[in-house]
């Protein structure tokens, strides 16, 4: 039997309806095999988001701890961050059950090894231990979930507030979208216990998908409209696990992820950076940081070479990715005391600092925003593209200049190819042209930069165009 759950670029990821106790529990025993082997004591951290289906397979997650010789420990409704942070702590494996961002009707197992975040060469030896666990046709007892351990939220709270002075947000007015996210409440107790004034609206039930990259018309309007209805310098969120933030300033203008990434760091002080080939250019163009080192897409691969660069002996590392979740490689003194690593996305974090940043120097987050040179990234899709058909044609447009000059004569100019993840084309403008097959679905990927947000516009939809000439397809 095949399980018809996969990893994608971060976790494992499927229709609910496809996490059932056999495939669940062989990933679950799996991973404990694989990749656990130094861990501290017997217990792994289980957590879960707001999902209708994410509490039976936590049961299955625990069901299948207990019978693999380990002891569950259950966070209940609880950030990815802070239950890895818990786990980090103690040494221990973490399971997080949550499909972050993507369709209500499916879910998705993350991991942590006992020192962190699973890489990507540990998924491979995961799956096929798996399907070996499948064949057997290996079965254990259902179990309860145990009583939650509640120092999963106090921990994750006093990081921030241990960290961070307790006059940081004082005096900044701050809405906090709920939606189904499952840090809600935790979101606006740190922002409280840090000086802000919080207003928290749009409080759903019923889970609904917001990624914070995509976020729907209807959504953008209910918190613009909660923006002006109470005076509000900003309106903060994040998306269903809380490893990714959202962030409005006081105009209702969105700040990119990528750009919260770099006031980040610049605020923590960080010299070392690394970030996917998607993030804004304008990091390097800002010359903030000593060094700025570029990855695939995915957090497991930012986690890699965070752990190179340490390796290597640099400090004062920190990553992130083009959706904002900020990953911590190295301790930094703060104005209360030490901020922790914590080598995973995080989303309360950048939320933190980019307000914090705006208290301290006395401006409103969009001039903030601003000091970064100015840089308008955007992406489309074309669906239903095969993946040896996308990566044929990325590696087409980087080897052939007769290939790209056909596709569009503007691609004929380019100072710079690189071939990290797709094919990254500079021009000789300035503006980059990113091809890219996406690693969770048979879709081709196309990422424009330019220097306005009008130019990127005419640039993506021409490129667009192309593309659907190009496979044959109709507008």
């Amino acid at each position: 039997m095949r399980s018809t759950v996969n990893f994608g670029t971060s976790g494992l990821r499927g229709l609910a309806s496809g996490f059932t106790p056999d495939v669940a529990g062989a990933y679950v025993r799996a991973f404990l095999e694989t990749g656990c082997s130094g861990a501290g004591t017997q217990d792994v951290a289980i957590g879960v988001d707001l999902r209708a289906s994410s509490p039976a397979i936590a049961a299955m997650v625990a069901g299948a701890v207990a019978a693999s010789g380990w002891r569950p420990i259950y966070g209940g409704a609880m950030p990815t961050p802070a239950l890895a942070a818990f786990a980090l702590k103690r040494g221990i494996p973490a399971i997080m059950v949550t499909g972050s961002h993507i369709p209500p009707d499916y879910n998705g197992l993350k991991f942590y090894r006992p020192d962190g975040e699973l890489l990507k060469s540990e998924e491979a030896p995961i799956g096929a231990a798996a399907e070996d666990i499948l064949a057997a046709g290996w079965s254990f007892a259902p179990a309860g979930l145990p009583t939650v351990e509640d120092n999963v939220a106090v921990e994750y709270t006093d990081r921030f507030i241990s960290s961070f002075s307790a006059s940081s947000l004082s005096g900044l007015r701050v809405g906090v979208f709920a939606h189904s996210a499952v840090g809600r409440d935790l979101l606006s107790d740190i922002l409280e216990r840090l000086g802000a004034d919080c207003v928290c609206f749009g409080h759903l039930e019923d889970f609904v998908a917001v990624d914070t990259e995509a976020v729907s018309a209807d959504h953008m309007v209910q918190m613009r409209d909660a923006l002006k209805a109470h005076g509000l310098d900003a309106i903060v969120s994040t998306d269903g696990d809380g490893d990714r933030p959202l962030l409005l300033d006081e105009t209702g203008h969105q700040i990119n992820g990528d750009v919260m990434g770099a006031l980040t760091a610049r605020f923590l002080g960080a010299r070392t950076i690394v970030t996917p080939l998607t993030s804004t250019s304008g990091i390097e163009l800002s010359d903030w940081f000593e060094t700025v080192t570029r990855t695939r897409i995915g957090s497991p691969f930012v986690v890699e070479a965070m752990n190179q660069a340490a390796t290597k002996g640099q400090d004062r590392i920190v990553g992130f990715e083009a959706n904002g979740g900020f990953l911590v490689q190295t301790p930094f003194s703060l104005d209360e005391g030490i901020l922790d690593p914590l080598p995973t996305r995080d989303a309360v974090l950048p939320i933190v600092a980019v307000l914090a940043s705006s208290k301290s120097a006395g401006e409103p987050v969009s001039r903030l925003a601003a000091t970064l040179p100015p840089r308008v990234m955007k992406a489309a899709r074309l669906k239903e593209i095969a993946p040896q058909e996308g990566s044929k044609f990325c590696d087409i447009m980087a080897g052939s200049f007769v290939t790209r000059t056909v596709f569009d004569p503007i691609l004929s100019d380019i100072s710079a190819i690189d071939t990290t993840d797709g094919t990254r084309l500079t021009l000789v403008d300035g503006s980059i042209v990113h091809f890219r097959q996406s690693g969770n679905a048979p879709e081709l990927r196309c990422y424009v930069e330019t220097d306005t947000a009008e130019a990127t516009d005419r640039l993506l939809e021409t490129m667009m165009a192309k593309l659907k000439q190009h496979f044959g397809r109709k507008e």
